[in-house]
């Protein structure tokens, strides 16, 4: 066992910490928002006003340190993290979030921070405390990516490149590589073989594309660099060196980019972004550089992502399209030679996928995956664990709500097979744990960005749980699932959001008058300010629902018997990139 690296059984016991104070307070988390005027959910849970609820929330978050919880004082109260023993209704609410912080990532204390992590690889290496060696000039993801995409990337990329050096491997495969941005900085930054594995074949064009046109960067940037350094001054930029690249029609690099427009394309990437601008960080960047990029990185923006079917409910022409496309684009790298780096497949990944079918050339290798959706991430580690040509693992999950849990009442028959999502470890199977799936929707909320002042859309949500009090009352029984789509952003009103949202239901509008709908808009309006406490309470739960979830991923790893390391890792900074945790491992 590594430095720095807790035990199996000191993360079973976090994990039954965490469900502990779970069993109490996950009924908040899965109360829907929708009902929570027809279901009275603040009276049903709440023995308190909203503003306390408030007060409470801002007086934690200024706190700092690690709260202390004492189960005799608990007992003494007659409370359980701030619920009444007798009720189960919230009494003091300095007691719930307290407790909530001590039993979210940071405040359990099991995560190793990304500086911890670099320092643990390089002092147990081949070459103890050698740097990654990266290829000439280092790129400067700014110049082509947004601030939160620069920050993944480069921070993840140089772990990455760390474990491949630490198992003496060569090539990445990355799984769910989507547009291809860590793959692409791998290859061309490191060195690395990297093969990008997406199951839209949209994506994987588009990788390809833009990969090509980032080689066509960085030989530009590196040229640059190299010239500066040579002769002290000025050169060409190396956007001038890209655009000055043109061979003819038919080569390779037969388009020149110019500087001082933006297309339609260029305008969705900007709209497109996950930044959010509250929370972004301003770059030293060239405008006109990065002007440039979004145009060379833009190739799919606008075109739809093929939907995620497993290979097995392909067609068979469609089968035989995506085989012949991915051999033409092994034909096309061996031909190209040992300088193309970065191969994308397309292919939908399972924990069954044997990846000799779909790479030839594989060899021992490190797998890496960057917000991989739902099921994907507890696939990634499944592959791993059982495939002993991949040496190590670097996974960091997302869309904890498409997550599919084995013993949730409403589960698949697929979870039967033991497939499922969650819980991956047998530690949690055996207990047959289950979240739920508006418990999994709560973990997605950021609490950071909340923190600072990023809020929640109270109106939106204000507006939908009134709308199922409209429908309970003059249309029956109605499910909250049902769904009214982006009817809020294009309403004015009230009354308007109502008119537009029975007609997306295709329900009788004339039973009800423009004055009838706005008294229920008035009756409900003093009572907004609980539903913005209850999402708080909400957002002040998530970080122990997706601990839960990360600890029972690296549970898993710890019960495999020939790993040699296994750590959670808090690669990003929360603020910029909320779903910021990776579950790492190496084989012995």
């Amino acid at each position: 066992m590594l430095s720095a690296e807790y035990s199996l059984t000191e993360i079973q016991r976090r994990i039954d910490e965490v469900q502990r104070f779970l069993s109490v307070t996950l009924s908040i988390a899965n109360a829907h928002t929708v009902e929570f005027y027809t279901h009275d959910a603040w009276n049903r849970f709440m023995a308190v006003p909203p503003q306390q609820v408030l007060s409470t929330v801002g007086s934690c978050s200024d706190q700092q340190g690690e709260p202390e919880h004492k189960a005799n004082e608990l007992e003494q109260t007659g409370t359980t993290f701030g619920f009444c023993n007798d009720t189960n209704r919230l009494v003091d609410t300095r007691e719930l979030f307290q407790a909530a912080k001590a039993h979210s990532l940071p405040g359990l204390g099991v995560c190793m921070s990304r500086d911890e992590l670099l320092q643990v690889l390089r002092g147990s290496g081949p070459e103890s405390g050698a740097p990654v060696a990266a290829i000439d000039a280092e790129l400067v993801t700014d110049d082509f990516m947004n601030s939160k995409k620069s920050h993944e990337v480069k921070s993840m990329s140089e772990v990455v490149a760390c474990l491949a050096q630490r198992c003496r491997v060569k090539q990445v495969i990355d799984v769910g590589s989507g547009k291809g941005y860590l793959s692409s900085f791998l290859s061309l930054q490191y060195g690395l073989r990297v093969y990008g594995i997406d199951s839209s074949s949209t994506n994987t064009h588009g990788a390809q594309e833009r990969n090509r046109k980032m080689k066509k960067f960085s030989r530009a940037y590196r040229k640059h660099n190299k010239a500066v350094m040579a002769q002290g001054e000025a050169t060409l930029s190396p956007q001038e060196e890209l655009v000055d690249v043109k061979p003819g029609l038919d080569g390779d690099d037969d388009v020149v980019y110019g500087v001082g427009t933006v297309s339609q394309e260029e305008e969705a990437l900007i709209g497109l972004s996950d930044v959010n601008p509250a929370v972004e960080r301003h770059s030293e960047s060239n405008p006109d550089t990065e002007e440039l990029f979004l145009s060379a990185l833009s190739v799919d923006v606008i075109q739809p992502a093929s939907p995620r079917v497993p290979s097995s409910q392909l067609s068979a022409e469609e089968r035989e399209r995506r085989k012949r496309e991915n051999l033409e684009r092994k034909a096309q790298n061996r031909s190209a030679g040992a300088s193309v780096m970065f191969s994308p497949l397309t292919s939908y990944v399972t924990a069954e996928t044997e990846l000799r079918e779909l790479i030839n050339e594989l060899e021992d290798a490190v797998m890496v995956g960057l917000h991989t959706c739902g099921d994907l991430a507890p696939s990634t580690l499944r592959m791993f664990v059982a495939k002993p040509e991949l040496a190590a693992v670097c996974s960091v999950g997302c869309c904890y709500h498409l997550l599919s849990e084995e013993f949730e009442p409403a589960a698949g028959q697929e979870c039967s097979r033991g497939l499922c999502g969650f819980p991956l470890s047998q530690y949690l199977r055996d207990r047959s744990w289950f979240c739920g799936r508006n418990a999994r929707m709560s973990a997605c909320l950021a609490l950071e960005r909340v923190s600072h002042g990023q809020g929640i859309q109270m109106e939106s949500l204000f507006y939908r749980a009134v709308l199922h009090v409209i429908l309970r009352d003059h249309y029956g029984c109605f499910k909250s699932e049902k769904r009214v789509g982006n009817v809020y952003s294009k309403a004015n009103s009230f009354v308007d959001y109502v008119r537009r949202a029975l007609r997306r239901l295709e329900l009788d509008e004339s039973k009800l008058s423009d004055d009838d709908v706005q008294d229920y808009h008035d009756t409900y309006r003093p009572r907004m300010g609980e539903m913005h406490a209850f999402n708080m309470l909400k957002v002040t739960l998530a970080p122990c629902i997706e601990g839960l979830i990360l600890l029972d991923r690296l549970c898993y790893l710890k019960e495999q018997g020939d790993l040699s390391f296994s750590a959670l890792v808090q690669l990003f900074d929360p603020l910029l990139s909320p779903r910021c945790y990776a579950v790492v491992g190496l084989k012995s």
